[in-house]
């Protein structure tokens, strides 16, 4: 059997739940090599549809890339991921993060420290896994909790960063790295060197970095990236004033923009924060962020309504073309 290559499929959020098994199958049977679904407030949870997920495919690992360390108590969180871990062996790999602040503003729950929040959170969840009967006073008070079904083996567990800070605490207490959509090669390298140095400073494994990548791949390269825009637009102006625009170099030119972000961008931009073009051209960019030091690139297909057809079109004319 042919090993399945270095990249994923992310299911968004903006996926209709009744399709999340229907494309996960799809996914496997195109030879993806793993599935991502993030948690994005107020869609869809990332837990059930990892489920869903699981549930409809037999052997592909399934992600949760990622849901935040705040909105659910870590016991619970721990509870979850050992249930599913449980029912489906060695295939879900749960992600932790802070979330959007706006998302915690909503509901009161930002904490003073987004970075402490998050590491005591995997902590715990790490310790409740492994059958540990935990008590903290941190983030979550936990009294004397122990799960009544640990697991014999603790499922990876990754965390989604952005910040210097943020990236090398993943290298020192987890598995691995999710990195969000919109990171180039340049951004891609700089992170894959702070969570080495992280797991370095703590003497631990070199953890796994998966990078999202918004994804179109068409014919007409121009069409690819065309198509893209909008969705491109959106998350950058989401991300303005993190580490992912200011690593690229553009915090300040994207500051300036007026009007429709996504229509104003400059193709060079289109082409170096996104996976997209003709299948060669989608390969390429794959290897080159592979290269950098992703483990694995995560496609995540835009426009929504042509996402079951850019799924299959990357099984079959892309995924063949990866080289790493």
């Amino acid at each position: 059997m042919t090993p399945a290559p270095p990249v994923g499929l992310l299911i968004g959020s903006h996926i209709p739940p009744a399709e999340i098994g229907p494309l996960s199958t799809l996914a496997e049977e195109a030879g993806f090599g793993e599935i991502w679904l993030p948690e994005d407030l107020w869609y869809t949870s990332g837990i059930v549809c990892a489920g869903a997920a699981l549930a409809a495919t037999r052997t592909i690992p399934v992600g949760l890339g990622i849901h935040s360390a705040v909105t659910r108590h870590a016991s619970i969180q721990a509870l979850d991921f050992a249930t599913l871990s449980h029912v489906y062996p060695g295939r879900f790999w749960p992600g932790i993060g802070l979330g959007l602040p706006s998302w915690l503003d909503q509901m009161g729950l930002r904490p003073k420290s987004g970075i402490r929040a998050v590491g005591e959170t995997v902590r715990n969840v790490r310790r409740l896994l492994a059958g540990e009967t935990v008590s903290d006073k941190g983030t979550h008070l936990l009294d004397d909790i122990r799960l009544a079904y640990p697991l014999d083996t603790v499922p990876p567990l990754y965390i989604g960063a952005v910040g210097p800070q943020s990236i090398r605490q993943t290298g020192r207490i987890a598995d691995g790295l999710v990195v969000s959509v919109t990171a180039g090669t340049a951004y891609t390298s700089w992170a894959r060197q702070l969570l080495d140095e992280g797991a370095a400073e703590a003497g631990r494994p070199r953890p796994r970095m998966v990078t999202f990548a918004l994804f179109c791949v068409d014919d007409d390269p121009v069409a690819a990236r065309a198509a893209l825009r909008p969705t491109v637009g959106f998350y950058l102006t989401a991300m303005q004033g993190t580490d992912l625009v200011r690593v690229y170099g553009i915090e300040d030119e994207l500051a300036a923009m007026t009007g429709d972000v996504g229509e104003n961008l400059p193709e060079q931009w289109l082409e170096d924060l996104t996976v997209s073009g003709t299948p060669v051209q989608c390969a390429a960019k794959i290897d080159e962020l592979l290269a950098a030091g992703s483990d694995a690139v995560i496609l995540f297909p835009a426009p929504v309504e042509r996402g079951r057809a850019l799924a299959e079109r990357a099984g079959q004319d892309v995924l063949p073309r990866v080289t790493r």
